[in-house]
């Protein structure tokens, strides 16, 4: 049975309607899809930008009014790009009480060596760093994994998967990992962009740039949200309408074999043969 978290009146971070807004739709997508049960210690996965610190903030105000108890721990994944800031998370986060770790993985020299310059690389950056953050996880008794990704991350991965893998496929509110040994949640998956990234400038939160794949402008994934952007001006709410549409899937609308059988055991499920214009060959006598 999912859980419904219940959305606190008020609290310290209160930063009005907005505030109130992101905590009832990340509460919402916590009891929709089963995402933290009692007793579970979920690992906040915390990069220094807007996401991740809304998504953290938002988890302690939600655990003080939780209907389970569960353990919270942020973790960070210091890649050793240049110039990073080690102590800006570390002071944020004590300054706060969290309970917290720093992962240190020089990934950065990995990436910059095995990708050509100018190169996107946000695949292997990702890979990477996903694999150091499920060995973790695995080490320490994390029973959740929480990232920060929301609706608009959700929107465009839908999109990417579209326009250039060939598949109706996005990404889960929920997802058990492939070998099944972890759980990745994304609280935020109804919360917008631009209100997380006013609720970050409302609470001023430390943000720290990627100097890594957030430095480049020529990603497939700026084009897609360039191009989610631009539909929400011409028609505002298409963007809602999108990700309602993800919820509401009809197998049998669609041309997934796999999914639906749409031969419904019809002898006609036998291939027909055709010849190199697609035209049907007649069966031999």
């Amino acid at each position: 049975m999912s859980v419904q978290f219940d959305i606190p009146r008020s609290s310290a971070a209160e930063t009005g309607k907005l505030a109130s807004r992101l905590r009832r739709q990340t509460g919402q997508a916590i009891g929709d899809f089963g995402m933290i049960e009692d007793g579970d210690k979920v690992m906040v996965c915390l990069s220094g930008g807007k996401d991740s610190y809304t998504l953290l903030d938002l988890l302690l105000q939600l655990q003080a009014k939780a209907p389970v108890r569960f353990e919270l721990i942020a973790v960070n994944l210091d890649q050793k790009q240049p110039d990073f800031p080690e102590h800006v998370l570390p002071e944020y986060l004590t300054a706060r009480g969290v309970p917290f770790h720093i992962i240190e993985q020089d990934t950065y020299s990995t990436v910059t060596r095995v990708i050509p310059a100018g190169r996107t690389m946000c695949s292997l950056c990702s890979r990477l760093r996903r694999g150091a953050l499920y060995t973790w996880a695995a080490a320490n008794g994390i029973t959740k994994i929480a990232l920060g990704h929301h609706r608009d991350d959700i929107l465009a991965t839908f999109f990417l998967n579209l326009f250039y893998q060939a598949q109706l496929k996005a990404m889960p509110p929920k997802l058990r990992s492939d070998d099944g040994r972890h759980v990745v949640i994304r609280p935020l998956a109804y919360c917008r962009e631009s209100d997380i990234a006013e609720y970050a400038t409302q609470r001023q939160f430390p943000i720290i740039p990627c100097n890594l794949c957030g430095s480049q402008d020529n990603l497939q994934r700026q084009a897609v949200q360039r191009m989610l952007a631009e539909w929400e001006k011409l028609q505002p709410g298409r963007s809602e309408n999108i990700f309602r549409a993800l919820a509401h899937v009809s197998p049998s609308h669609l041309a997934d074999r796999q999914l639906f059988d749409f031969a419904l055991g019809a002898a006609s499920a036998t291939a027909w043969p055709v010849d190199a214009t697609g035209e049907t060959v007649a069966a031999q006598a």
